[in-house]
């Protein structure tokens, strides 16, 4: 099979981002909370430093939400119905998610805390 040329690939890429933004409510959560941080970003004038850090967590978040979704698409089309071992592999794939909110949340404390007090 001959790969795409590399445009498509890219909007092949962007095309699951929007899908995850039309029909993923926890994916449309964590980038509102991404666009909060753009804008906290510009108000506190943060450095480079700490601007790489938020949007590093920020993105990790987002990446982290994908991959999940992606799983539980794939485990849905395995096991439509309820199996044990289903939900022990989408309860692991949900907690790296939390994971990283947690980490990501902490990475916010820390670099806000200076610009704010």
């Amino acid at each position: 099979m001959q790969k795409p040329p590399i445009h498509k690939s890219f909007l092949n890429a962007f095309r699951g981002v929007f899908m995850m933004l039309k029909t993923e409510r926890n994916f449309q959560i964590e980038v509102l909370a991404f666009f909060a941080n753009l804008f906290l970003i510009f108000y506190f004038r943060l450095t480079n430093t700490d601007s790489a850090l938020v949007l590093m967590a920020s993105f990790a978040v987002l990446s982290a939400e994908i991959f999940n979704t992606a799983i539980e698409k794939v485990c849905d089309i395995l096991q439509p119905d309820f199996d044990k071992r289903i939900a022990f592999i989408k309860d692991i794939a949900a907690g790296a998610v939390v994971l990283t909110a947690i980490a990501s949340v902490i990475i916010g404390i820390l670099v806000y805390w200076k610009y704010i007090f």
